[in-house]
């Protein structure tokens, strides 16, 4: 029997998307954040950090592959994990690539906005064919014997429409994230709870020597703030409540999407980050299974097609996308350049888990360059554990 290590398979994990959240009964696995209220006041009121004073330091901190649980509405999940590079000397980029439902992304980055030298986060993603982008910014920063605290808010809605909270203590993360369906249901609720530690911080490294990352200098320039009608507005609302854009088609294409809903920074725009096209051949072994496309550092098979039996190398994984029965493509976008394992495994009895029985293939590996256009073919997704 190989050894049960639990993967993360629900497209349902998507931390700021737009349905509600009753978190009355939710466990706080971060534990406490330094005095912060979770339940903030009605309030709209945005002021920006000014790293120039305090702050900086989160973009070195963020960095790094994050290992742990995560808790969504009132469902744990035992793994997960966060793969946080820079990707230029003044932007780093995590994202959850959740398979054919969709991927869920976060960038942290300097600019200026509102008169000030600032942090902000871009969030969003694909699910469903619904595109979300939402632009967040750094207003709080509390540093004790808990560890640092930063805290990002929507930047036209604050702390009232969503947020999220970020704290480090030495090896650890504890990020905590609230929505309000986009001040509908004001004030923001509990949605997502993560707590992880380092795994390992070598890739990060690489990254951030590649692009000569943390230097104090915008990424994107946000001093004007955004436009004003691509702003998405709530039916029924006279003006929009949230630094969010919106688009809706039946496909889940981000390129088509990003452009219709007036993003002002589009995925084509981020530097450094690459695509990754996988192409699978479906056999009759695994014909209407679920598939699982894993990237990770270390192998997670042997040369013979066989689960090795070393828990780090699980540990490693840095993306995890389920796919839809008798999908045979699938597209990676915001990729991070450098060297991945890459394994298909097919789920042959449903269970969510990595277990005897299921059918993958030889250890595969591919190395993906900087704003490169990739291609992988995996045709051999026959062995038997």
């Amino acid at each position: 029997m190989i050894k049960k290590t639990t993967y993360f398979l629900s497209a349902l994990v998507v931390f700021f998307m737009l349905q509600n959240c009753n978190t009355d009964d939710i466990r706080n696995i971060a534990g406490p954040t330094g005095g912060t209220n979770p339940n903030p006041p009605l309030s709209t009121e945005v002021n920006p950090i000014d790293i120039n004073v305090d702050g900086f330091d989160f973009l070195d901190k963020m960095q790094g592959h994050w290992v742990g649980r995560n808790r969504v509405i009132a469902d744990d999940y035992d793994f997960f994990a966060f793969d946080y590079r820079a990707n230029s000397p003044s932007q780093i980029h995590g994202i959850f690539e959740g398979g054919s439902m969709g991927n869920l992304f976060t960038s942290f980055f300097v600019t200026d906005f509102k008169g000030k030298r600032t942090i902000m986060a871009r969030n969003g993603g694909v699910l469903s064919g619904i595109y979300r982008t939402s632009y967040f910014v750094m207003d709080k920063i509390e540093d004790n014997n808990n560890g640092k605290y930063f805290r990002f808010v929507d930047s036209r809605g604050g702390a009232n429409t969503m947020f999220m909270e970020l704290r480090f203590k030495q090896d650890s993360l504890y990020f905590n994230a609230y929505t309000s369906r986009l001040g509908v249901q004001a004030p923001a609720s509990r949605h997502m709870t993560f707590k992880g530690k380092k795994s390992n911080l070598d890739l990060a490294q690489t990254a951030a020597q590649e692009v000569g990352f943390p230097q104090n200098t915008p990424a994107w320039d946000f001093s004007e703030g955004f436009v004003e009608e691509n702003l998405y507005v709530n039916p029924g609302d006279a003006e929009a409540q949230s630094a969010t854009f919106l688009a809706q088609s039946a496909q889940n294409d981000v390129f088509d999407l990003a452009y219709e809903s007036g993003d002002p920074w589009r995925i084509d725009q981020h530097p450094y980050l690459a695509l990754l096209q996988i192409d699978i051949e479906i056999n009759p072994e695994i014909e209407g299974k679920s598939l699982t496309v894993f990237l990770s550092k270390a192998p997670l098979t042997d040369e013979y097609g066989y689960f090795v039996s070393d828990e780090s190398a699980f540990n490693s994984i840095l993306l995890f996308s389920e796919l839809t029965a008798g999908e045979s493509q699938f597209l990676i976008t915001y990729l991070h350049p450098g060297q991945y394992n890459v394994n298909i495994t097919a789920d042959i009895n449903e269970d969510g888990y990595i277990s005897e029985g299921d059918i993958t293939h030889a250890n595969q590996t591919i190395t993906i360059t900087p704003e490169g256009q990739h291609q992988l073919t995996i045709n051999n997704i026959t062995v038997e554990n």
